[in-house]
């Protein structure tokens, strides 16, 4: 006997096609009635965002200062090189 597909293991396959890592999509929750539950959701993601948006300027200064010490270093070794240029080329 052929077992018969309900509606639910439809939308399980479907989450499953659209979302294979399991992980919730947005707007794919049952919504909730309570404002107390999302007045307390909304202030989680808002701080989340601060987090995220405080790792992110950290993320760019970092890369700012890598940025700069490599400019410092290319400039000493131009520095460098142009100096030992200099030493070969002058008379003995």
């Amino acid at each position: 006997m052929a077992e018969q597909n309900n509606p639910q293991d439809f939308f399980e396959f479907m989450q499953k096609m659209w979302n294979p890592m399991g992980f919730p999509i947005p707007g794919m929750v049952a919504p909730t009635m309570n404002v107390e539950d999302l007045e307390k959701k909304i202030a989680e993601l808002k701080a989340v965002e601060t987090w995220l948006t405080m790792n992110t300027g950290f993320v760019q200064m970092t890369i700012k200062t890598l940025e700069m010490q490599k400019s410092g270093l290319e400039s000493l070794q131009a520095a460098g090189k142009a100096a030992a240029d200099s030493m070969k080329k002058a008379p003995e």
